[in-house]
């Protein structure tokens, strides 16, 4: 669990946690310098012999945080959780559950809903997961409080590159190349919204937008798990949805964001009238047969 400035929320996220049916856990709390009562709360609940605290020497920001929050995971898979988030007491369950039972899966995801197109768990492949994303109802859009990771596969793709508010989406088109990843049952936690959350920073339209480029340059990759006909379309689908959020910037009289989403897409002249097509998804895109 990596904190900052979580004073009001971080006693029920640790609570959550506490509750959970599945009890063979140690929670670590890395606080990342908070300038509020954050770590006193946190310390109330030292008490219990699985809880653990790591209070940063400086701040490291967002992501740079879980990266060094994942170092202290001394167990075979691990978990984020958000300070301000509310686990539900059969999350821990289920997940592992389904981690277990599927050895091929590097690790397992939960959305706020079922998924499409099956019953859960479902093993995705690298082309599977690619198909859902970018031909399907997507996957990439979950934080990583949504992932149960075995923990030898999390360092060994590196963990999260630091690129700001996007940096889970970037991370998924990483990992969902390298590794298999299991669909379990949605709906196991409570996600809060609130306005101190990073995702409603002002950077955050600038991140995902640049974060355009790297989903571009990983359908391009050789290395893509895509190819033919379903890569041309996740092309053709991908510039449409870069079109089509930058016309919404721009119906609102916001210029600026219009120019910042279709310059950092990184599609040239010849990219753009190649692809630009009306879009083309199937809801059971990316499901096992």
């Amino acid at each position: 669990m990596t904190a900052y400035n979580r004073q009001d929320y971080i006693a029920e996220a640790i609570e959550s946690v506490l509750a959970q049916t599945f009890t063979d856990f140690e929670l670590v709390v890395v606080d990342d310098r908070s300038s509020d009562g954050t770590v006193a709360v946190a310390r109330r609940y030292l008490g219990d012999g699985r809880v653990r605290i790591v209070e940063n020497e400086r701040n490291l920001g967002d992501y740079p945080n879980r990266n060094h929050a994942s170092s202290f995971a001394r167990g075979a898979a691990f978990k984020y959780h958000d300070s301000d988030d509310v686990m539900y007491p059969h999350c821990l369950e289920v997940m592992t559950r389904a981690l277990d039972a599927a050895p091929s899966a590097d690790f397992a995801l939960s959305g706020n809903r079922d998924w499409p197109g099956g019953a859960s768990p479902m093993v995705l492949t690298p082309r599977l997961a690619y198909e859902r994303e970018f031909l399907g109802t997507g996957l990439f859009q979950f934080g990583p409080a949504c992932a149960l990771f075995r923990t030898e596969f999390f360092r060994r793709v590196g963990g999260f590159d630091d690129a700001g508010v996007a940096s889970d989406y970037v991370f998924w088109l990483k990992a969902c190349a390298r590794g298999r990843v299991v669909l379990c049952s949605g709906d196991l936690f409570y996600y809060r919204n609130h306005a101190g959350q990073e995702l409603c920073s002002a950077r955050s339209f600038a991140d995902y937008a640049r974060s355009r480029a790297r989903t571009w340059a990983a359908l391009n990759d050789p290395e893509c798990p895509l190819s033919g006909a379903v890569l041309e379309q996740a092309k053709r689908n991908f510039a449409f949805t870069t079109a089509r959020d930058a016309g919404r910037c721009l119906r609102r009289g916001d210029v600026a964001s219009t120019c910042v989403a279709l310059q950092m897409a990184g599609l040239r002249v010849s990219d753009w009238i190649r692809y630009l097509r009306s879009p083309r998804r199937q809801a059971n895109a990316g499901t096992p047969s």
